[in-house]
């Protein structure tokens, strides 16, 4: 009997229980956001990237799947897939369009990109407004 208790054991690890990335609420509404930032700093003549905060969100939120038990190889596949970047750029494609962006008009993206960084939201903390 006790090595079928082993067994169960280790089959019961958190890695085994982990629900797909692409699943994983915090991480693809992070990205989703970062996303969102990137398209409204684009967007945008006066409102700027704030490209170090952005790289260290980044690596926060790969040492977050790291310690949720994901491993690099995991994390990889889900940034490098084409199928899941077009998830994260479509809702945040329509996040914006529920915002009230409209594609060339800038002002929509600044309003947008103000808003953002006025609520102290997840992307508005990756802008800065001139």
């Amino acid at each position: 009997m006790r090595p079928l208790i082993a067994a169960a054991l280790l089959a019961a690890t958190p890695a085994a229980a982990l629900e797909p990335l692409s699943q994983n609420s915090y991480v693809n509404e992070r990205l989703v956001q970062a996303r969102v930032a990137d398209v409204l700093r684009r967007g945008c003549p006066s409102i700027d990237a704030r490209l170090v905060r952005a790289f260290r969100e980044a690596r926060a939120l790969k040492r977050h799947a790291l310690d949720q038990g994901y491993t690099e190889a995991q994390i990889d596949a889900f940034l490098d897939s084409r199928e899941e970047r077009q998830r994260i750029y479509a809702q945040a494609d329509r996040y914006m369009r529920e915002n009230g962006v409209v594609n060339g008009q800038p002002d929509t993206f600044c309003r947008l990109g103000r808003d953002e960084i006025a609520r102290q939201t997840i992307a508005g903390s990756l802008l800065s407004a001139r």
